[in-house]
């Protein structure tokens, strides 16, 4: 089947994690499975660009990946280019998998898909969620709903949500739409040690124990001030938040670990890590914590069961169905006390704590390996395209 994928931004992994990550592992998957899987994206990198050739496709891992530029309205991933490559090429595509909302190059390869017959499937990622469009651009984003989104959501022939937290979020709107089908993401796995050089922050870091991680975007929707309301409960240890700040939250993190007087408890560590940084600091973890306001997944959450660190995560962590499946951590509520006490009793029953561990790997490994979650997908792009096939033939 030949599948193109419409995402803002692809790569590199290291800064955007989460879409980006997800998305190169279901194509890779896909591609593995035999199918021609393409994928186009902006050379958007933050305030610059990739360092990539400009619209012309580019082999990774058995894609096809083209990059087009966006100039202006860098926000929305706007670009003409995209927009007149889309319209020459879309329509010898089987299947459109468009990974957005709000944002340009969705909109156009909705538009486009439905002038042309081509069945298109829309992934939120998380983003049509009500607390996040309140407090982030409310005005503007539910005029975009009103104006285009449902319309795009509507005429989809299917909606790909993660979780069934995510469904929930999507379903309270009560619009009109398509059917909506949950296949999660999945994981790598975890490859040789590797032989980088570890960081001198992340080693001192890690020296730190018992040590109790959040590994993520440093932003409000993780729940950060109710971890460290929380940490300050417990007696022992150090909490250790790592992840870039795109939106410099950490000098307020630093303010509440002093009002609370756990500064010397807490580590910060502002940047994006990977390779044998990230390694060290799981293998180094007692507990994985994702305390999540709203996660329509939480990809973090199974690199770390995947690596048999027992996890805690609130009940609005989407991967909080591996979670309770798996027996591979704790569910509790975001209150101060009931976190404190999650990440107390994990770090201080550490033979309980491996136990927990385990089952969560085994768990992982076995249901959320990239290969079962490709024949997942494959089956709903299948089913949509036979229905697509089924209507131009009546």
């Amino acid at each position: 089947m030949r599948i193109l994928n419409v995402i803002p931004t692809y790569l590199p992994a290291v800064r955007y994690g989460g879409p980006a990550v997800s998305v190169h592992g279901l194509c890779r998957a896909l591609a593995d499975r035999g199918h021609d899987v393409h994928v186009f994206t902006t050379s958007v990198d933050g305030p610059n660009d990739l360092a990539v050739p400009l619209g012309v496709p580019i082999e990774r891992d058995g894609i096809q990946v083209t990059y087009f530029r966006s100039q202006q309205m860098r926000r929305l991933y706007w670009s003409a280019t995209l927009a007149r490559a889309l319209e020459q090429e879309i329509k010898h595509f089987a299947v459109v998998h468009a990974h957005s909302v709000f944002l340009y190059p969705t909109l156009v390869a909705a538009r486009l898909a439905r002038r042309m017959h081509v069945p298109y499937i829309i992934s939120p990622r998380g983003m049509l969620v009500r607390n996040l469009i309140r407090r982030r651009n409310w005005l503007i984003k539910s005029a975009w709903i009103q104006l285009i989104e449902k319309r795009n959501l509507k005429h989809a022939s299917a909606i790909h949500v993660t979780s069934e937290r995510e469904r929930e979020e999507l379903e309270s709107f009560a619009w009109t739409l398509p059917p909506v089908t949950v296949v999660p993401n999945g994981i790598d796995e975890v490859g040789p040690e590797l032989q980088e050089e570890v960081s001198a922050d992340v080693r001192a870091l890690v020296s730190k124990q018992p040590l109790a991680l959040f590994l993520g975007r440093i932003s409000w929707e993780k729940g950060l001030d109710r971890l460290v309301r929380a940490f300050a409960l417990t007696t022992r240890g150090t909490l250790a938040i790592v992840g870039p700040d795109e939106r410099q939250m950490s000098s307020k993190l630093v303010e509440l670990a002093n009002e609370l007087r756990i500064a010397d408890r807490m580590e910060l560590l502002p940047r994006a890590v990977g390779g044998a940084d990230k390694e060290l600091l799981y293998a180094s973890a007692r507990v994985f914590v994702l305390p999540s306001y709203s996660e329509s997944f939480g990809n973090t959450v199974l690199e770390a069961m995947c690596r048999r660190v027992p996890v805690v995560v609130t009940p609005e962590v989407g991967a909080r169905d591996a979670v309770q499946e798996s027996g591979g951590g704790l569910i509790v509520p975001g209150e101060a006390r009931a976190l404190s006490g999650a990440i107390t009793y994990l770090v201080e029953n550490a033979d309980e704590a491996a136990k927990i561990g385990q089952q969560g790997a085994k768990f992982v490994k076995h249901w959320y390996g990239w290969s079962s979650i490709a024949a997942e997908m494959e089956a709903l792009y299948e089913t949509v395209r036979q229905g697509a096939a089924a209507d131009k033939s009546m």
